[in-house]
């Protein structure tokens, strides 16, 4: 899916010409030009990588987990963007981190919940397996 949408902006940005817009911006990066392409493929490379483990949550857990797991990394990546880049930490950013944590932890909290109710009691189940067939029917 996300390579897809990859291919679609490229022929975008094929279309409009947007790629000549690149040379003139990598010069102007105060890093260096071979930085600045060095930063774009990488950046390309991160988000497809992280897309591909997004679906593969979905995948192996379930859409929800993979939903939550996104939002997570979004104020962490506000948080991370204050210390690395030196950012302000505004209001927006403190609400969304804990709205971020407060599902995070509902949700995990949720499973915790769900998984000791799916439990089986070892009594009951014990008790069962010593029935003859006929009864464990009727029961």
């Amino acid at each position: 899916m996300c390579l897809v949408a990859t291919a679609f902006c490229t022929v975008g940005m094929l279309v409009n010409n947007d790629f000549k817009v690149i040379g003139r911006e990598a010069r102007e990066f105060e890093l260096g030009e071979t930085k600045y392409y060095v930063v774009v493929i990488f950046s390309a490379i991160i988000n497809q990588c992280f897309f591909l483990g997004a679906i593969g949550v979905v995948f192996c857990a379930s859409s929800l987990l993979s939903a939550v797991v996104i939002a997570v990394l979004l104020p962490v990546t506000e948080i991370l963007a204050v210390f690395f880049f030196n950012e302000k930490f505004q209001a927006e950013k403190g609400v969304s981190l804990a709205l971020s944590l407060w599902g995070f932890i509902s949700y995990f909290y949720g499973e915790i919940k769900q998984s000791k109710k799916k439990k089986p009691d070892p009594e009951t189940e014990m008790a069962s397996s010593l029935l003859p067939n006929t009864l464990k029917s009727s029961v």
